[in-house]
Formats: C-alpha cells, structure tokens, sequence
C-alpha cells in the first residue's frame, strides 16, 4: 500500500520535510486497473477454492466413507443444493459482503480482526478481548494446519485424474504427487514475482474450462438445475438430517479457501475480489457442481468415482489432469505465501520469535519467504502424501481446519461489527446467529470425523497455538527480568560522572537497541563497566510495533531527548506495521541532522545489540514444561542484525544470562 513519502514529520517539537524514499508501487495503484487487480485476484485469492471442485462431490459420495452418503437422485438434489446455498451464504454474503469490509489499513485476516479488537477505541472489558484474542491466535493457529493440508490434498487430487486415464497408473500417483511438492517448496526462495503473471490468466483458463465442462453435463441431464432451489438443501436437511448431516463434513470442501479471501485482502483490495467472485469464479464452480450431479444421477455407479474428470471427453482428459495440476500448484502456492504472511504478522505481534525473512520482490512488500517455515512446511506436506495417500483420506482432515477458521472469523467479526461499528443489535445478532448456526452445523458434523483424521488439524492448532502463547508469556517474563538487570538509565546516566576510573568519551556515534527509554541496555552497561567507554554520542533506540499493517516512513521515528543532551545520549523510538520490514538504518536516516544532538549522518556509527542466554529457573511465572519449550523455541531465533538490517561490519553483540 502507498504511503505519502514528502509529508513533514515532527521530531523533538523540530517540524522537518521527509527525505524521498525508493516507491512501492501498489497493487491498489489506478495504472494497474481494474482487469489487471482482477485478474491477479484470480492467480492468487482463489487458487484453493477454485480446485475444490475436483475433489469434494466424489467425498461426499465416496463407498468408502465411515458414514457413506446414498447416492440416490433425492440425496443427489439435495446435496448439490446444499453446496450451492453454503458457498451463496458463506462465501458470497459473509465473506464479499460483510468480512471483508473488516479491513484492518486495508489489510484483511484473522491477526487484523484480533488487532482491531484490542485497539482502545473498540469497547469491552481486557478479558473479554483476551479471550476473542486468544481464540483468533488458535484460529492463525489452525490455518498453519491448513497450509499443511491444502497442497497435499490438492495436489493429490488433480494427480489422481491419471487413474480415470489409465488405471495402470494408480501406483504412480504418490511419487509424482511427492515430486511436484518437493520442485514447489524448493522455488519458493525464488520468489513469487516472475511467474505470478502466469497465474492469472492460467486460472481464467480453469475456470472457464470448468464451467464449460459443467455445462455438458447439466445439458445430459437438465433435472438436476432443480438443485439451485434452496427448498431442495432445506429438505435435505430436513427430512434426511441423518445422511445429511454426515455429508456437511465434506460438503465444508466447497468452501475451502473462504479464508484466503480475506487474508489476501490486503494485496487486491474488496471491489477486486468480489468482481473476480461474482463475474468468474462463483458461476465457474456451481456449473461444474451441477454438472457433476448431473453426472452421478445419470449413472450412480460408473460416474461416482470421479466425476471431475469424467465431465470431459475421453481424449480431454489428460489435458485437463495437466491443467488441474497447474491450477492446484497455483493454489498451494497461495496458501504456503499465506503461512510466509501470517507467520510474519505473529512475529511481529510478538507470538512468533524472530525468524529469517528473505524478500523476494523489489516492488510488493507482500511477497516474502520465510526458510523455516517453508522448510517445516514441506516435510509435514510430504508426510501427509505418504501417510494418507488419497485426497478422500485427507479430505476428513480438511474440512476441520477450514470449519474451525471460518467459525472463529464469524465470532470475531458480529463481535467487532457490534461493538466497534456500533451495528443495530437485530441486525449483528440476526445475521451472526444464521452465520454461526451454519458454521457451528460444519465443525460438529467434522468432529464426527475426528477418529478418521480430523484429529490432524486439531493436534497442529493446539500445537502452533501452544507454542505461539507459550512465547507471548515467555518474552513477557524475560523482559521483566531483564527490565531488573538493566536498572534505571537515569541513575546509570548520573553515575557516569563520578564513575572510577572515569569513563572515556570516544569519538563517534553508538546506536543500542533497547527495549524501552526508562532502563539501560544491556551492552552499554557492559560497555561503560567492562571497557570504560563509551561513545560521543549514544542513541539508545528501542523499536515498537503498531497493530497496523504499515506506518507512514513520516511516522516512523520519534526522538526523544531526555534531558541527557549534556551527556550525548538521545533515545529514539522507531514505530513499525506489522507487514513493515524493520530496517533501522533506513529508519534512522530520516533522523539524522534533525537536531543538534544527532550527528549529520550515521554512515560510520556501530551498533550494540544485547543477546540473551536462557536457561530454565525456578521462577512461577510458567509451569516448567512451558519453560523448556519457550527456551528450545528461542533456538530458532534469527540473528537480530539480519532481521533488523544491521551492517553486520559495525556490529557488536554482548551476551548475558537469564533465567525463566
């Protein structure tokens, strides 16, 4: 997102012209236009969603499942009735009409829902907006587990078309499927930038393919367009609640990837989105949905197995295994770019430590690649091929991360439209409570599935939210800890003139991170006790992260003189969004020469970071098992200097030890 970059900034009551700073240019940007934001919506937002009609009408169907769905015409009817109205209510009225109007700085997702709810403005009591807080970071929590799932059960699906060519190749589905994950993980320090072009018009493709192939088979057999009446769902559910029921546990398929329209808000901005919705992506689905019924009433039996791939003539079908391969590559890229996003906002909020973030564009700030994650990523994608090895196996797995995502955005949502928005009662809790009863209907009907791997993404969400919290806690302990070891900067300020022997003032400038103004840091402590010096001018700088995606760069430094210009030390604060990257060189530069404590440039000033060492204690801040996870977690912390963009040649590191 563009920000001014020549708008004046204040700095100590000094009003100065902000210097120009390299543009970034917008996806929002009006040179792009309309087509251009859409079709790139296309490539990215609905990658998942737009896969998931290869696989979900052949689950609900499958012989196999532990509470098989009848594939009688009846059952037929009201099942595809039932994926139409859950996709129109869910995804077409929450998600494009309500949700994503929820923009946090035009930012979407559900760390930008809990961030707007905790902000001062929006009422309610701390424990209240803790416990929405804590909810939305297991829902984060659970979308780690749905980027786990979703190149493993997409993949698998579009590779399994090989067996409706040619069932000899059934054993081959599995190592192919293990190829072309282990070629997508391995690009992705490549960046995105170059073939993201590609991906748009190579979904325009797909989706139109889809529809067309939709159509051939409605046009077979036209009886089932009655599905598109709403009376057919209601009756299903009413009159069979006890297959149909069992069948919401894969009919949640049809919306998987709701989610990622609101996570990518950010990138396209609403209109956008819901052009690509309304005008593609949601006529192209229903079509194949219908056609695919059309399909399995015609012959239950023959057509039940997949009937994706059978919509298409014989001599179609391999093109169309190679295109849906394209398609969900396209859409497990999207969703591994949205674990890289989410992780970097929990870093930034403090539930993640610091892990080592590569750029990998020049021109959108959104593209990132974050190792760790990718790497943890691809080994868990890999298990899960080889474990389940079908997309109907996984499929149980699915459907229970994307309902316990999709039920938390809901909660969080009525509750910030309510109290922040200040919305008519009637009209939060008439809307939310149809919303929440659908959502609710989707997770109980998974958890019938929990015995036959929905247990999956439930283990992974406890686990990432365990550890996320565990760290929040953690760091909370650590720096009350270290706030006693650093002591008063006052006092430390005041005994530095009858300190024996005195304290020699070198020349130059020293830049030491700290945590706040009103305690000393670490390493200049050190310093002054150990080596006796310190130099001319000291900038204690500490670094501070607002529940906003970006900050203006005239809104990224504040400096404080603190009373100590005698003494040549300033303190400066450095403000950052959440999806800001934390340069502090550049940061700093727009300080420079501001004032008269702060020296023209900081070309040749040293930094001194303050490392920690932890060990576990006997301190009750947290049960010890909590202690050695957040103290093996810190292991996978990334080096300060890289993540702050330190020059690694004019870098000081001082360590000390505490416990936890």
């Amino acid at each position: 997102m563009l920000r001014c970059h020549a708008c004046a900034y204040r700095v100590s009551g000094v009003s100065t012209q902000a210097p120009p700073a390299p543009a970034t240019p917008s996806t929002h940007g009006p040179s792009l236009g309309r087509a251009a934001l859409t079709i790139g919506a296309l490539g990215v937002v609905f990658g998942d969603i737009g896969t998931s009609p290869i696989y979900t009408v052949q689950t609900i169907f499958n012989p196999e499942d532990p509470h098989p769905v009848p594939s009688t015409p009846d059952n037929v009817l009201g099942v595809i009735s039932l994926m139409i109205w859950s996709v129109t209510l869910i995804v077409t009225l929450e998600y494009v009409t309500f949700v994503l109007r929820a923009d946090n700085d035009g930012e979407g997702g559900i760390l930008s829902l809990i961030t707007l709810i905790r902000r001062r403005a929006v009422p309610g009591s701390r424990r209240t907006k803790a416990g929405l807080a804590a909810l939305g970071i297991f829902g984060a929590s659970l979308f780690f587990g749905d980027s786990m799932i979703t190149p493993a059960i997409s993949v698998l699906s579009a590779v399994e078309g090989l067996e409706v060519v040619n069932p000899s190749l059934a054993d081959l589905t599995v190592p192919i499927t293990a190829v072309i994950i282990v070629l997508l993980f391995l690009a992705q320090k490549f960046g995105t930038e170059r073939v993201g072009g590609l991906f748009g018009p190579v979904m325009i493709v797909w989706f139109t393919v889809i529809g067309v192939a939709g159509i051939g088979g409605i046009v077979q057999n036209p009886e089932v367009l009655k599905a598109l009446s709403p009376t057919y769902a209601i009756g299903f559910l009413t009159g069979h609640f006890h297959i149909a029921f069992f069948s919401m546990a894969a009919v949640v398929l049809a919306i998987t990837g709701a989610e990622a329209l609101y996570a990518d808000l950010g990138h396209f901005g609403r209109p956008a989105i819901a052009r690509a919705w309304l005008i593609l992506v949601f006529p192209a689905c229903l079509l194949s949905y219908l056609g695919q019924g059309a399909l399995v009433i015609q012959d239950p039996v023959a057509n039940l197995s997949s009937p994706f791939f059978l919509l298409v003539p014989e001599w179609a079908r391999l093109p169309l295994v190679v295109l849906a391969t394209a398609a969900t590559v396209i859409a497990s890229q999207a969703v591994i770019t949205g674990a890289f996003s989410v992780a970097h906002q929990a870093i930034q909020l403090g539930y993640l430590p610091r892990l080592r973030i590569h750029h990998t564009s020049a021109h959108a700030i959104g593209q990132i690649y974050v190792p760790w994650i990718n790497w943890v990523l691809m080994f868990s994608v890999l298990t899960l091929v080889v474990t389940f090895q079908s997309s109907h196996k996984l499929a149980y797995a699915f459907g229970m991360a994307v309902t316990g995502t999709i039920t938390i955005t809901t909660v969080l949502f009525f509750y910030l439209a309510r109290h922040r928005w200040q919305k008519p009662a009637w009209l939060v809790y008439g809307f939310g409570s149809v919303f929440l009863l659908l959502d609710l209907l989707f997770l109980s009907a998974n958890m019938t599935k929990l015995v036959h791997g929905a247990w999956l993404p439930v283990l992974i969400g406890i686990s990432v939210f365990t550890v996320m919290t565990t760290w929040q806690r953690g760091r909370a302990l650590v720096t009350a800890r270290r706030e006693q070891e650093e002591g008063s900067l006052r006092e430390f300020v005041d005994a530095l003139h009858t300190r024996r022997p005195a304290v020699v003032r070198v020349p130059g400038t020293a830049v030491f991170l700290n945590r706040g103004k009103e305690t000393t840091p670490l390493a200049m402590r050190a310093n002054v006790e150990h080596n006796h010096v310190l130099h001319q001018h000291a900038v204690i700088l500490s670094i501070e992260t607002r529940p906003v995606p970006y900050v203006p760069p005239a809104e990224q430094v504040v400096l404080d003189e603190l009373g100590y210009a005698d003494d040549g030390i300033t303190h400066v604060t450095a403000y950052f969004g959440y999806m800001d990257e934390p340069d502090v060189p550049t940061a700093l530069s727009r300080i420079c020469g501001a004032v008269p404590e702060m020296p023209a440039s900081l070309q040749d000033a040293s930094y001194f970071l303050s490392t920690i060492d932890l060990e576990v204690g006997e301190d009750t801040g947290m049960p010890r098992w909590r202690k050695r996870l957040f103290v093996a977690t810190s292991g996978i912390t990334a080096d300060a200097a890289d993540y702050f963009r330190l020059p690694r040649e004019r870098t000081v590191v001082i360590g000390s030890r505490i416990e936890v």
